[in-house]
């Protein structure tokens, strides 16, 4: 399968996303053609469960190509974005003698993306670092620059904008994921359908029983009409002034539950899939959108087994307080992105919350059948 590329145009900081299988084994000439010299240090973070399979072939490679390279395993899963995690990376970067010409590697799923991304944006006040997405997830963070750490009060508040050089994705490194993680990766790749393109979204429906076994080419596909999505709104809007805030459709009600949850009960692929069906649900009740948009939106998520129902242990007053520290409101009120067909979403702020809460208290009550 051949290597296909995208370009995050930003001007003189645009990047590409290579996509393909094999791509592992071309990451030190992929870093080569970015102009990453030998004589750069490389700082290689990745987590315990992606260490096993991935992490000393790839160290091998580079190092045989000349690279002094550096590793660093965190625990695995959404426990590594807390602040505990970011100094003891930090430690070892310092304890490594990075400079600012050092280059943070990314491997792994979308928390390694955000932790390392954040490691590197604050390291020495910003070093370069490269995105070697490792999950169906990663294929939506590793690409625009959004990194951070959660706080126990919420999901991705303590972060920056900081984009990577470039965006290496090998698909084959999905064949290692568990069935749970590829169910929950295509809650985002859904997602980018549901903003913008309505035959992407029943391509990706008719494929699924594909998807979920990973065919290299469907997926590969998949993977490359989502990223093309993702693109062409970052470089609309690098910093989510306006319309890359559509790209949290769902997510408002999905950080709520993964707040509460403990960042565990539900990953965060689970969690936006219920948040999409919500917001789908809550833009027809108010005439926002025309009846159809969230049984259908409901029937293609099912389709990757993913989660479509209310949380029956979260009460609707918790989820509201937890909404609160969306980054999306502005001066306390609350600002939702919804759907007004299958393929075009709104930003709506300032959301009237006795309306949302009385929602979300229909929804709880019928989780409770």
């Amino acid at each position: 399968m051949e290597k296909r590329t995208l370009l995050v145009d930003l001007n003189e900081r645009a990047y590409p996303i290579h996509i393909g299988a094999g791509l592992l084994s071309q990451t030190p000439a992929l870093l080569q053609e970015a102009n990453i010299k030998v004589s750069q240090k490389l700082f290689l973070i990745t987590d315990a469960h992606v260490a096993q399979h991935y992490l000393k072939p790839l160290q091998l490679l580079l190092e045989q190509a000349g690279y002094q390279v550096f590793s660093h395993i965190v625990v695995a899963g959404e426990k590594a974005k807390q602040f505990a995690v970011y100094e003891e990376v930090m430690t070892a970067a310092i304890e490594a003698g990075l400079d600012r010409k050092s280059v943070v590697l990314a491997l792994g799923g979308g928390v390694v993306g955000d932790l390392a991304g954040f490691v590197a944006a604050t390291y020495m006040r910003g070093i370069d670092f490269v995105q070697i997405p490792t999950s169906l997830l990663a294929h939506d963070s590793s690409v625009g620059g959004k990194v951070a750490i959660n706080h126990r009060l919420g999901k991705n508040l303590i972060g920056a904008f900081h984009q990577p050089l470039m965006v290496i994705y090998d698909v084959d490194t999905l064949q290692t994921l568990p069935r749970r993680e590829i169910s929950a990766g295509f809650a985002e790749v859904i997602k980018h359908g549901l903003i913008s393109d309505e035959g992407f979204v029943g391509w990706l429906e008719e494929h699924a029983k594909g998807l979920m076994e990973l065919d290299a080419k469907l997926v590969s596909e998949a993977i490359y009409r989502g990223c093309a999505v993702k693109a062409a709104v970052v470089a609309k809007d690098e910093t989510e002034q306006d319309i890359r805030m559509t790209l949290n459709v769902g997510h408002t009600f999905g950080h709520a539950f993964e707040a509460l949850t403990g960042y565990g009960q539900l990953n965060h692929g689970e969690a936006i899939s219920i948040g999409m069906v919500l917001a789908a649900r809550y833009a027809e009740s108010i005439g926002m959108s025309p009846e159809g948009v969230a049984k259908r939106t409901k029937r293609v998520l099912a389709a990757f087994g993913l989660p479509t129902q209310w949380p029956k242990e979260l009460h609707p007053e918790d989820v509201l307080r937890a909404m609160h520290l969306d980054k999306k409101g502005v001066a306390g009120t609350l600002t939702l992105v919804l759907p007004t067909s299958m393929e075009h979403v709104e930003i709506v702020p300032r959301v009237k919350e006795e309306d949302v809460l009385r929602f979300m208290s229909e929804e709880w009550e019928e989780s409770q059948k």
